[in-house]
């Protein structure tokens, strides 16, 4: 109810400002098109009414549950030349359905404003952001965007389930032996109709960890240029899951897809089906805020072997090619991105932000800081990024579809893991 009285509100104030300005070049109201849950929405919102009382700039956030319906919804918005001027994306520019290598990605400015203008006339300040940050938004010499903040994949746990259920506490790091052997000491002792690890062999809003199975198994998903996967590698990663499902530590089909994982809304882990389950670093404050259990952040199984984790861009800032009101917009980004009261409300919140003042700002809270322990873990684990695959969410799509047919028993896993390979190569080829 409170979503949607704050919904109606900004909406009578962008009519207000539109009406009275004819909607012309130059308009106050700049729309913006993110993803996140309740906790999200409510502490982004805050910022924005500081942005605006001292601007006079409505920023009208319009938020989508998860990854997927919000780049369904920029896609059809922008070729119908309504796109909000602010669009979030995400660690890679893929998601705009183009090929992007993390260097080159030569069809951006068919859906991006650039921001050097900005930058040049000091509409937006860059002096204070990390090199790397800069770099991550930049492609062919040009800058598209600016990340939010940095992150890394994780495993979040119940810590309080487990002590309720009497059963051990997973060690940070772990290799794939150990967790299967943890996992098998807390199975039985939960209750029924819980299960120990969620099934997170592919969903609607993420395949990253497929992606860190690949990579840890010697054959990246994608490295720019090709896939070093074989059927035979994605057949064994959908056995490892089939394993699992059988011996009972991963919900039955049925169950499992009743959660979509998209977010702590749609989560397993919090309805209390699950003890474990894979995130972004970042989203342990959603996640947390959800709940009243204590929740805690473990490696992937491996990653103290192989370094395999990685910290990458949670999401990113951009605007709208068609824009009308790209200077407004501009602005509204500079302050959310580097300002510390923006940072104040929403904590590590889509992930760790890139200047020492937002930085501090952010880790003031225990949720955050124990997000700066894990990474300070973590980052002794990790290497550099491999690039997104091609049209991502088209890939996160057909991967989850292919999962749900192997643990519904309506494909095997042989065969899922030819259809895996040859979706990766269509949409490698397709991207070129």
């Amino acid at each position: 109810m409170k979503k949607t009285i704050l919904f109606l509100t900004v909406l009578i104030m962008v009519c207000t400002v539109v009406f009275a300005g004819g909607g012309s070049q130059g308009s106050s109201v700049v729309r913006w098109s993110y993803w996140g849950g309740e906790n999200r929405i409510r502490m982004t919102q805050l910022g924005i009414d500081v942005f605006t009382e001292e601007t006079g700039i409505i920023v009208a956030g319009e938020p989508a549950p998860g990854t997927t319906e919000h780049f369904q919804k920029f896609l059809t918005q922008l070729a119908g030349g309504n796109a909000a001027d602010i669009v979030q994306l995400g660690g890679f520019f893929s998601n705009l359905g183009i090929d992007d290598n993390g260097r080159s990605s030569p069809n951006l400015q068919n859906y991006l404003m650039p921001l050097d203008d900005f930058v040049r006339r000091g509409i937006i300040n860059t002096s204070q952001l990390d090199a790397a940050a800069i770099q991550l938004g930049t492609r062919d010499g040009v800058l598209y965007a600016l990340p939010l903040g940095m992150n890394m994949p994780a495993f979040i746990y119940n810590k309080s389930a487990l002590e309720r259920a009497g059963a051990p506490l997973p060690n940070v790091s772990m290799s794939w032996a150990e967790f299967e052997a943890w996992m098998r000491q807390v199975q039985p002792r939960l209750p029924a109709n819980t299960w120990v690890l969620t099934d997170y062999s592919a969903t609607l809003g993420g395949s990253f960890f497929f992606g860190y199975w690949a990579g840890d198994n010697g054959t990246p998903l994608y490295d720019g240029t090709r896939t070093h996967l074989t059927a035979a590698d994605v057949t064994r990663y959908f056995n490892l899951w089939d394993g699992w499902r059988s011996a009972g530590l991963i919900p039955p089909a049925a169950t499992s897809a009743t959660y979509s994982e998209q977010n702590e809304s749609q989560a397993a882990i919090i309805a209390g089906r699950t003890i474990v389950t894979a995130i972004w670093s970042n989203q342990l404050i959603n996640y947390q805020n959800a709940t009243t259990d204590e929740l805690g952040l473990i490696e992937f199984p491996n990653a103290a072997v192989n370094n395999g984790l990685w910290s990458q861009a949670s999401q990113m800032m951009g605007i709208s090619r068609a824009s009308r009101n790209g200077e407004a917009a501009a602005r509204f980004i500079n302050f959310r991105v580097t300002d510390p009261r923006a940072w104040s409300f929403t904590g590590p919140d889509p992930g760790v932000p890139s200047t020492p003042a937002t930085r501090a700002a952010a880790a003031t809270d225990p949720i955050g800081q124990r997000i700066a322990e894990y990474l300070n873990i973590a980052g002794n684990h990790s290497s550099p990024g491999t690039p997104n695959m091609p049209n991502d969410t088209e890939f996160n799509n057909n991967l989850h579809l292919i999962a749900q047919n192997v643990a519904f028993g309506r494909t095997t896993t042989a065969q899922a893991g030819q259809e895996v390979i040859n979706l990766i190569n269509r949409l490698i080829a397709a991207g070129r």
